[in-house]
C-alpha cells in the first residue's frame, strides 16, 4: 500500500468516526455526570455531551438510577445541532429489544408471560416488558374477558409483533392449546385399551358426555353409555359425577380417547345364550316404535325386532298397534346373540299353536 493509499485510507477513517449519530442510531457512551433531571453522556462522534433524562430510563434497569463512569448503549433521540446537544433514550433502546424479544418468541413459538391491565372491547390489554399488547376475546382462555383476569399474569403465544404499527397481539388459547397437547401426551403414553379409569363428567350433550381423565377428556358416547335404549346422557349419568370407564380406543394422532361405561359390567347378550331358543313365546316390553317395526326389550340391555311384517296377517300402522312401554307377547323366529339380532313375530304365535 503507498503512502498516498494509506493516507486516504486513514483519512477516511477519520471521518467515519467523526460522523455524528443520527436519529434511532444506536451509540455507546459514558455516564460523565448527574444532573438534577438526568445525566450527561460521553458520545464519541458527538461535538459536545449528549444529555439522558430521567423520563428515558428503562424500567429494565435493576436500579433506578445510573452511576458515573457506566458505560452502555444508548438509543439517538434527538440528533445535536448548533445550538442543543444530542438527547439520549435508554427506554427506547429497551422498547427496540423487547420489541426484537417478542419477534423471536413469534418465530421461535416460544410461550412468554404478559400482565392483564384492563377488560377493553373484544379483548384485554396486556403488559410485556413495558409494551402493551391486545388479546382477542378469541384468543382468551374463555372466550369472555372479565374483570377477574386483571392483575394476573398469563402465559401467551405472540401472532403478531410490528414495532412500526406499535402493535402486538397475543394469543393465550394457543400457549393453553400446546400446554394441552404436552399433557395429553404424556397421559396417553400411561393409557391402554380396556383399561379401567375414573374420571369426573365434565360435560354432557345428546350425543354423549365428556369425562376428565387426569386432565384430558375422554368421549363417553351415548351408545356407550347403557345396554338400555336411553334418550340422553342425563339419564343415567350427572355433571360432575365421578365415574369408572373402559378405555375402548386411543388415537395418539388425533390425541383423543373413546370411553365406555355399559362394558364396565357384563354384556347382556352373552347372558341371555342358552336362554332363549328360537320358537319360543315370551313377553317383552316396547321400547321404540318406527315406520318399520317396534323394538322389544325382552331382557335388560337386549332390545329384539319387531319388524311390522311380523305384526299381523294385514297391513297395520305399528304406531296404531303399539306405544312405548306396552307389555307385548311375542314369539322368537330368529335367535343370533352372537350377532346381537333377535327376530320377533306376533303373527306367527297362532301358526305355532
Amino acid at each position: 500500500m503507498t503512502q498516498a493509499t494509506l493516507d486516504e485510507f486513514e483519512k477516511l477513517l477519520e471521518e467515519s468516526f467523526s460522523q455524528a449519530p443520527s436519529v434511532a442510531d444506536i451509540v455507546e457512551g459514558t455516564v460523565i455526570k448527574k444532573e438534577n433531571d438526568g445525566y450527561l453522556v460521553s458520545v464519541r462522534g458527538a461535538k459536545t455531551e449528549a444529555f439522558l433524562s430521567d423520563n428515558e430510563l428503562s424500567s429494565f434497569e435493576e436500579n433506578s438510577s445510573l452511576e458515573v463512569g457506566d458505560v452502555k448503549e444508548f438509543y439517538v433521540l434527538k440528533e445535536e445541532n448548533d445550538e442543543d446537544g444530542m438527547q439520549l433514550s435508554l427506554k427506547r433502546l429497551a422498547f427496540a429489544q423487547a420489541w426484537a424479544q417478542l419477534n423471536d418468541a413469534k418465530v421461535q413459538g416460544d410461550t412468554i408471560l404478559a400482565k392483564v391491565v384492563s377488560v377493553v372491547k373484544g379483548g384485554v390489554l396486556v403488559d410485556v416488558a413495558d409494551l402493551k399488547g391486545f388479546i382477542p376475546s378469541s384468543q382468551l382462555r374463555n372466550g369472555n374477558p372479565t374483570d377477574n383476569l386483571v392483575d394476573q399474569k398469563i402465559e401467551v403465544k405472540v401472532l403478531e409483533a410490528d414495532p412500526k404499527k406499535n402493535k402486538l397481539i397475543l394469543s393465550q388459547r394457543q400457549a393453553i392449546a400446546e400446554q394441552r397437547d404436552q399433557v395429553v401426551d404424556n397421559i396417553l403414553s400411561t393409557l391402554e385399551e380396556d383399561q379401567i379409569v375414573q374420571g369426573e363428567v365434565v360435560r354432557i350433550a345428546d350425543f354423549g358426555a365428556f369425562v376428565d381423565i387426569n386432565g384430558i377428556d375422554g368421549l363417553l358416547p351415548i351408545s356407550e353409555i347403557s345396554w338400555q335404549r336411553i334418550k340422553h346422557p342425563s339419564d343415567v349419568i350427572s355433571l360432575g359425577e365421578t365415574i369408572e370407564v373402559k378405555v375402548i380406543k386411543i388415537d395418539p394422532e388425533l390425541k383423543r380417547i373413546s370411553l365406555s361405561l355399559k362394558r364396565m359390567g357384563e354384556d347382556p347378550w352373552t347372558q341371555i345364550e342358552g336362554q332363549f331358543s328360537e320358537g319360543q313365546v315370551i313377553t317383552g316390553t316396547v321400547n321404540k316404535v318406527t315406520g318399520f317395526g317396534a323394538f322389544i326389550n325382552i331382557f335388560p340391555g337386549v332390545e329384539a325386532l319387531l319388524p311390522v311384517s311380523e305384526m299381523s296377517e294385514e297391513n297395520v300402522n305399528p304406531f296404531n298397534l303399539y306405544k312405548v312401554g306396552d307389555s307385548v307377547e311375542v314369539l322368537i323366529k330368529k335367535f343370533t346373540p352372537q350377532e346381537h339380532r333377535i327376530a320377533l313375530s306376533v303373527k306367527d304365535i297362532n301358526k305355532e299353536a
